[in-house]
This record gives structure tokens, sequence and C-alpha cells, in this order.
């Protein structure tokens, strides 16, 4: 088995979920050196789009995900990372999960957790 990195153009979506509750907490890519290096530390390590780089999670928040196991879909495309929360915001928004907003029948949304912590102290 082997993970596709080509049919994404060298990038795989990455769906996180908490070990212990089984929350989707965010969405990210990795490519062949963030899969990699997530193997060897099992610290969640993806690649960044818009920053077009490698990025730790947690490294400058200190919400680092602990990667606890690692699936793989039916079509060797799609990673599923199990991991455990540290800090408790996944979202750079402070929020838990990324999706932290429910969309309503009139496809407005309202906000469903209050955010974790205070991001803009943590982004100084």
């Amino acid at each position: 088995m082997k993970i596709d990195f080509e049919k994404g153009n060298g990038l795989v979506p990455v769906i996180v979920q908490d070990d212990e509750t089984g929350d989707v907490l965010m969405l990210a890519y990795m490519n062949e050196e963030a899969y990699r290096l997530t193997l060897k530390t099992r610290k969640a390590t993806y690649w960044s789009r818009s920053r077009n780089t490698l990025w730790v999670k947690g490294e400058t928040s200190g919400n680092v995900q602990e990667v606890k196991k690692i699936f793989i879909d039916c079509d060797e495309d799609t990673i599923l990372l199990r991991v455990h929360q540290v800090g408790g915001a996944a979202c750079h928004t402070g929020h838990r999960s990324c999706f932290y907003r429910e969309i309503d029948d009139t496809g407005g949304f309202r906000e469903v957790e209050p955010p974790v912590f205070n991001p803009d102290e943590v982004y100084k």
C-alpha cells in the first residue's frame, strides 16, 4: 500500500479526529515530506497551501496534535489522523474544531461553540 500523492498534484487531504471522542477537528493537507515527518515524530505535520511550506501543528500556538493512529482510505488518496489534541484548540481561531459554525436552512450560519483561547494573545 502506498499513498497516492500524484492524484492531488503532490498533496492529499487529511481528516483529523480526536482519538478519544471521535470529533472531527480539522481538514488539512500533506505532501510526502509532511507525511514522513508525521510518521517519524508522531506530531501532525502538514503542508500549508497558503504559505507554501511545511508546518507542525501547534508549533507557535502550543496546540500540538500527538498522532495516535493513522488510516488511509480505499482509494489510497486521503489520510485520517486520530490525535490527542494538546491545548484544547485545533482551529487557528481558538475553537476546539475548525467546524464550529452550523449552516441553517437559509444558508446563514451561527457559531455553535465558543473559542477555547484568545488567538490574538497567541499570535502576537
